[in-house]
C-alpha cells in the first residue's frame, strides 16, 4: 500500500510539473487568448472582471494563475516529501522546490516567442508555494493544540 502512494504521489508531482511546463511553453498570443477565455468563463457565470477591473483584468487573471499554479505544486511536492522525511523539513524542501521551478520556469519562458523572463512572476509563484507552507504551518498548529 505505502508504495502504491508513492507512486501516486510522484505520478500527480510530475504531472503538475508537466502541466506548467506546457503552459509556460505557449507563445505570448497563445497565452494571452488563454487568459482572455477564462475572463469570458467568469463573464458567463455573471462575474464580469473588466467591470470591476477594466484593463487590469487580464493582469489579475495571470497573476492569479500563477500564484494557484504554485500553490499546488507546493501540495503535490509536499506530498512525495513527507514520504520520505518529517513535516517541517518537507515543508521547508517543498518551499525550496517551488522557487527552483519557479526560476527554472522563468528561464524556460525566456526562449519562448512573446514571453519574458521575470522576476516578479518567480516572486508570485514562490508566493503561492509560502502561502502553501503557511496553509500547512497553521493546520498543524491547531491540530497539536486540539490533542492537547
Amino acid at each position: 500500500m505505502k508504495n502504491k502512494k508513492k507512486i501516486i504521489a510522484w505520478f500527480m508531482l510530475i504531472i503538475w510539473m508537466s502541466v506548467i511546463f506546457f503552459m509556460s511553453h505557449q507563445p505570448g498570443n497563445i497565452s494571452s487568448n488563454q487568459s482572455e477565455l477564462v475572463l469570458k468563463i467568469f463573464s458567463f457565470i455573471g462575474i464580469n472582471l473588466n467591470d470591476y477591473f477594466g484593463e487590469l483584468a487580464t493582469l489579475i487573471v495571470r497573476k492569479t494563475a500563477h500564484f494557484s499554479e504554485y500553490l499546488i505544486l507546493f501540495a503535490f511536492a509536499y506530498n512525495v516529501l513527507i514520504l520520505y522525511t518529517d513535516k517541517k523539513s518537507a515543508r521547508i524542501c517543498s518551499l525550496i522546490f517551488v522557487f527552483l521551478y519557479a526560476c527554472s520556469d522563468e528561464i524556460h519562458q525566456y526562449f519562448i516567442p512573446g514571453r519574458a523572463m521575470a522576476f516578479k512572476d518567480i516572486l508570485i509563484d514562490t508566493s503561492g508555494g509560502l502561502f502553501g507552507f503557511i496553509i500547512g504551518y497553521i493546520h498543524e498548529k491547531r491540530k497539536l493544540l486540539k490533542s492537547v
